[in-house]
């Protein structure tokens, strides 16, 4: 399975979904930045996406209304070890109230991970960061046996976020 993104203007990329009704496509938008995400195991119907290959998954991506990404640089000695650790993980979000969808993404280009994860609102997702499940998620973080204290990132991650667009039709 592939997850593509590509950004634009709110009405090109509505264009897009519009075009192309039987497609798995999720229209979001930030205060910055409109997002259109396509996930399918065919070619992308984008022009010049950004392409990933879904490593993990869990939920559908058309249940979400806001989305997390957390953008993580790894470096190509490093991948192996990342990819080890999440296909470990303790997979507590899927319970959470409020969750929709996870993605681990592996770039196809480049070197930054997306962890997506996808919830009915903002509440859910901060919820979740409170959360019992999340500590136990990430009680590896800072120790040893952290992937955190390898030096496997180039760069600090960062976050973004996205909020469903309800355009009518």
């Amino acid at each position: 399975m592939n997850l593509y993104i590509t950004y634009g203007t709110t009405d090109y990329l509505a264009k897009i979904k519009k075009d192309h009704p039987d497609k798995n496509l999720l229209h979001m938008e930030n205060a910055d930045t409109t997002v259109l995400f396509h996930e399918t195991t065919e070619q992308s119907i984008f022009n010049e996406p950004k392409k990933y290959e879904v490593l993990d998954s869990s939920g559908e991506l058309s249940n979400g209304l806001y989305a997390v990404l957390n953008n993580i640089p790894v470096t190509e000695e490093g991948k192996p070890l990342f990819e080890k650790r999440f296909s470990e993980r303790a997979r507590l979000i899927e319970n959470e109230p409020g969750f929709s969808a996870i993605r681990v993404l592996r770039p196809k280009n480049g070197d930054t991970y997306i962890i997506l994860t996808l919830w009915e609102n903002e509440q859910y997702f901060k919820a979740w960061q409170e959360s019992k499940a999340y500590e136990n998620a990430h009680k590896k973080r800072g120790t040893s046996e952290g992937v955190d204290k390898h030096s496997i990132f180039p760069r600090p991650s960062y976050v973004t976020t996205y909020s469903l667009i309800n355009i009518e039709e």
